[in-house]
């Protein structure tokens, strides 16, 4: 069971006050919060190790590396991946997907298919889009269905031997919907089939076992997870990260190197050109500590009961209609309230110091199904509470009877 008294004291920032009000936080779903143990890891490691990795012989250098690689190894973990160097440390997960997506360019021929889900956000549109103007691939499209979940009857259709990738992510950021992914990817598989799940919004909810779903891809960001913004993970089957080319060229991603011929370095060292973020990376394997400790089965359960709360008492409110209405879903509540703009209540509701998500959450094909421009975000986590709830209905009804 949850301690949530205990746990907000772990957030500085949910002491602050935004517009002489307390800060009531529903923005998780764009960036969560981050634990006063994150932050005291960021500090430690700019305080007393700060180096460069992985080339040093010297004290420093040899400290940032154990515990940059610990971090890897932390994150092999919670995700079960089957070996360290198959979890590769990214920027975040538009870039992890677009290293796949740069990779499967030299893989990829005229006529072969590849399949998107319609619940995605651009980071997982639009790169496939790229790719298809690169190699002549056809890009289909799995639609979803009123109530947010997506057509599964068709999606089988949709696969055949032309297939090469599916792309689909775990939970919709714009809706919550988690998809079915176990059975995308199983079909997937019947035809050889590479899957790529984009977990950046499932991972504060739920705990992804990789080898469990026997996912080829999967990718997620550190500042989802308490973490800090800037870092993130790529994890791919070996077979597949052997198969993919480098991403990128330059430093560390190097065996040999002359004018005549370079060799390159093994996993995961071949795809992490450059300097990495090593302080992002230990801080992402502190935040992974913070999140196990408190419990993802917990916090699982405990967002559940906000959703349920939440979901009650915003229907309450006369011309509300919630977007997104599966029995499966995360705790975010997608709404309109009549013919109001989702901004214009957005920045009443910032003037209250509530901070909720208002637009199209780089999810536009979505808000096209709906016909709609937008929708007003609130997100929910485990160090939010019933009685911020309460202030967001309160909020919001005095948003709607000024802009009503």
């Amino acid at each position: 069971m949850i301690n949530v008294d205990k746990i907000r004291a772990d957030f500085p920032i949910l002491k602050r006050e935004v517009h002489g009000k307390p800060l009531v936080y529903f923005d998780n779903a764009a960036t969560s919060q981050t634990p006063q143990v994150v932050i005291d890891a960021i500090a430690d490691y700019y305080s007393n190790y700060n180096s460069n990795i992985h080339r040093g012989v010297h004290t420093l250098s040899q400290e940032a590396t154990d515990k940059y690689e610990e971090a890897r190894i932390k994150i092999q973990h919670h995700f079960n991946a089957k070996e360290a160097y198959e979890i590769i440390l990214t920027s975040g997960t538009t870039h992890s997907i677009n290293m796949v997506a740069s990779g499967f360019a030299s893989l990829i021929q005229k006529g072969d298919e590849i399949i998107v889900s319609a619940l995605e956000h651009h980071s997982n549109i639009v790169p496939w889009q790229m790719l298809c103007e690169k190699t002549g691939a056809i890009l289909k499209v799995i639609p979803m269905l009123e109530n947010g979940a997506l057509d599964m009857e068709v999606y089988h259709n949709l696969v055949n031997e032309k297939t090469k990738l599916v792309f689909c992510n775990h939970v919709s950021n714009a809706l919550g919907t988690i998809n079915p992914i176990e059975e995308i990817i199983e079909k997937a598989h019947t035809v050889n089939a590479a899957v790529l799940i984009d977990g950046a919004q499932a991972t504060p909810h739920i705990k992804p076992d990789v080898q469990a779903l026997n996912v080829d891809f999967y990718v997620a960001s550190a500042h989802k997870l308490c973490g800090p913004t800037g870092v993130g993970l790529l994890y791919g089957k070996q077979e597949w990260l052997e198969k993919l080319p480098p991403y990128q060229g330059g430093g560390e991603m190097i065996a040999t190197v002359s004018f005549e011929k370079t060799t390159y370095a093994g996993l995961p060292h071949k795809f992490e050109a450059g300097t990495p973020n090593i302080c992002g990376g230990i801080a992402f394997g502190a935040a992974l500590d913070y999140m196990n400790a408190v419990g993802l089965d917990e916090i699982a359960a405990y967002e559940a009961e906000l959703l349920a709360y939440g979901t009650k008492e915003l229907l309450k409110i006369e011309g509300l209609k919630i977007f997104g209405n599966t029995s499966e879903k995360t705790a975010v509540i997608s709404f309109n309230v009549g013919e109001i703009h989702p901004y214009d209540i957005g920045a009443i509701l910032d003037k209250l110091g509530i901070a909720v998500r208002t637009g199209h959450h780089c999810a536009q094909p979505i808000m096209d199904f709906y016909k709609i421009p937008g929708t007003v975000r609130a997100s929910f986590s485990f160090y939010n509470t019933k009685e911020e709830i309460d202030v967001l209905v309160n909020g919001l009804k005095r948003a709607v009877m000024m802009l009503s």
